[in-house]
């Protein structure tokens, strides 16, 4: 498994060799930092969708959440980063010094799930974006496959595991 996280690695760092890719990525990057890309789409669905305002304002809550369940797995496995010992070097800097799981993933995924539920444009929007959003942390070098397929299942479940109670204020 780790050979292969390593390969998969590498391959999809190397895609980071194209400027376009790269700056692509490290915006992602940059904006999915704390999960603030997703934060602020809860906040705006809030501030926009009047009828679904509580909705939108507990799916910006379960992602954050997802964020913070993510940084505490984080705290305890403390895996490094993969970095220049690991023959990838990374295109950004990083919050932390730990990749397992991706808190972008976490947050990422779980704004899919929440937010798609809520609006149809969601649904089509938002799933594609969180899923360049993990892709990216692999292409900018940060984070091992393994890392973003963990982070994303535990946003998933996150939401999974609040979707009724995001959904208990909306009106359908």
């Amino acid at each position: 498994m780790d050979d292969m996280d390593r390969r998969l690695l590498s391959a999809l760092r190397d895609c980071g060799t194209d400027r376009r890719v790269a700056a692509a990525a490290r915006a992602l990057s940059w904006s999915g930092e704390h999960g603030a890309l997703w934060l602020s789409a809860g906040l705006l669905g809030a501030a926009l969708d009047r009828e679904r305002r509580g909705a939108w304002l507990r799916g910006t809550a379960l992602t954050a959440a997802a964020h913070v369940a993510s940084m505490g797995v984080k705290w305890v496995v403390r895996r490094p980063r993969p970095g220049a010992q690991s023959g990838v070097e990374p295109l950004v800097r990083t919050a932390g010094r730990h990749s397992f799981p991706s808190s972008h993933a976490a947050s990422a995924a779980a704004a899919a799930v929440v937010y798609g539920a809520l609006r149809p444009a969601g649904a089509r929007l938002v799933p594609p974006l969180a899923a360049a959003m993990c892709v990216s942390r692999m292409v900018v070098g940060v984070h091992y496959p393994s890392d973003v397929a963990a982070g994303a299942a535990l946003g998933a479940v996150a939401a999974w595991l609040g979707a009724h109670w995001v959904a208990g204020g909306a009106r359908r």
